[in-house]
């Protein structure tokens, strides 16, 4: 058996970064996302999103891309949430993502700052490498 340790931080936003994840679509890309995670053999360490994105911190095989892995994601997650009850079948994820790769010694400190997305924004504690999506960001 193949031994690894490959963990990312991964970072993606809603289409135009539209305010769409409501609590109850948030619900449905949790419940979404774990599931396919454990089809494709991912290991999800912590999950936090707000209203236009969503941070995910994860154990990727090395059978599997990254691109790939994010790619079943957000597929996954977008037709779930499309097919909800009174969905208007319009939401959709923005076009790229974040990856950041992930040391063992520094895991634990970005789990947290995943799951605790919602009180790092509202309290401004951002750290920006973390919160990229693509190049053309400010370096600011």
């Amino acid at each position: 058996m193949t031994y690894w340790r490959l963990h990312y931080h991964l970072i993606w936003a809603t289409f135009e970064r539209e305010p769409s994840i409501t609590p109850e679509r948030e619900k449905m890309f949790y419940g979404v996302l774990y599931n396919k995670a454990k089809e494709l053999g991912v290991k999800i360490h912590a999950a936090g999103n707000v209203e236009d994105h969503a941070h995910v911190i994860a154990s990727i095989p090395p059978k599997l891309a990254v691109a790939d892995c994010v790619r079943h994601f957000k597929g996954a997650s977008s037709f779930a949430i499309n097919h909800m009850e009174g969905s208007d079948g319009q939401f959709k994820w923005q076009e790229g993502y974040g990856a950041l790769s992930i040391g063992e010694r520094s895991l634990e400190m970005v789990k947290e700052y995943a799951a605790r997305q919602k009180e790092h924004h509202r309290e401004n504690k951002l750290v920006d490498v973390y919160e990229r999506i693509d190049e053309e960001e400010d370096d600011a």
